[in-house]
């Protein structure tokens, strides 16, 4: 089946692959060749591209999913290659998302600094040395 992930600035990934891992709104699913047609909401979270033995991850900012004719298009806000990561500069944000989160005053900057937390983690359990480190509390 064709996997096509896609932003508003560039096409990120384009290519045949064997089955797609990411996650919904609801939590995490993945979708194999004869899958029946679905459309859904993503979350922030990381999406694996099974080609063969390889595993390729991509972080997904939300955004939709839509699975039909053996094609699977995510249309995501942000989406980065694990191999683009700079995971020093993802650990850098995910500190500073987590003293943020600890000082909030507001619900809304609580909220802001949560979605960062977020993005944070997406990015370096994307990341090729960090899927192997970094563990999620």
């Amino acid at each position: 089946m064709k996997l096509k992930i896609i932003t508003q600035e560039r096409v990120v990934f384009d290519e045949e692959v064997d089955a797609v891992y990411t996650r919904g709104i609801d939590g995490e699913f993945g979708i194999l060749k004869g899958h029946v047609p679905i459309m859904t909401a993503l979350d922030i979270g990381v999406t694996r591209a099974v080609i063969g033995d390889e595993t390729k991850s991509f972080t997904t900012m939300g955004g939709i999913l839509q699975f039909k004719d053996e094609e699977c298009l995510i249309l995501t806000t942000l989406a980065e290659a694990g191999e683009e990561i700079d995971e020093a500069r993802a650990r850098d944000a995910l500190e500073r998302a987590k003293r943020k989160l600890r000082n909030a005053e507001a619900r809304i900057e609580a909220k802001r600094a949560e979605a960062a937390i977020a993005r944070a983690e997406a990015r370096l359990k994307a990341s090729l040395s960090g899927e192997k480190r970094f563990k999620l509390n």
